[in-house]
């Protein structure tokens, strides 16, 4: 098993930035690809970023390429997700998911990839 905690949400004013970081625990020494997802009131789950395990393949959803950076520090067992430029459709609550070790060298963006999820943290961006 694997624990995940988010945290860094925030207010921010549009054009601002946040850094969301996802800290895990338990079973994480076998490796996981992390990855990023948000979900806004009324709407469907989305993709935002994942990473893989050595942290040198990433991917992102279009909406947020440019905008976003995913990345890791195994020696923390944390992962983080820097905002930049955010918009008000950027408003969700924030979740980071972890995968079985067995895929763990590839980001990807399918939810059901990921075996464990956090409980998410939210961020709001005001117009």
């Amino acid at each position: 098993q694997v624990q995940l905690v988010e945290s860094g949400g925030g207010l921010v004013q549009a054009g601002g930035s946040l850094r969301v970081s996802c800290v895990a625990s338990g079973r994480t020494s076998s490796g996981y690809a992390m990855g990023w997802f948000r979900q806004a009131p009324g709407k469907e789950r989305e993709f935002v970023a994942a990473i893989n395990w050595s942290g040198d393949s990433t991917k992102y959803a279009d909406s947020v390429q440019g905008r976003f950076t995913v990345s890791r520090d195994n020696a923390k067992n944390t992962g983080f997700l820097q905002m930049n430029s955010l918009k008000p459709e950027d408003t969700a609550m924030y979740y980071c998911g972890a995968t079985h070790p067995v895929y763990r060298d590839t980001p990807y963006s399918q939810y059901r990839r990921y075996d464990y999820l956090g409980q998410g943290t939210q961020v709001t961006v005001s117009s």
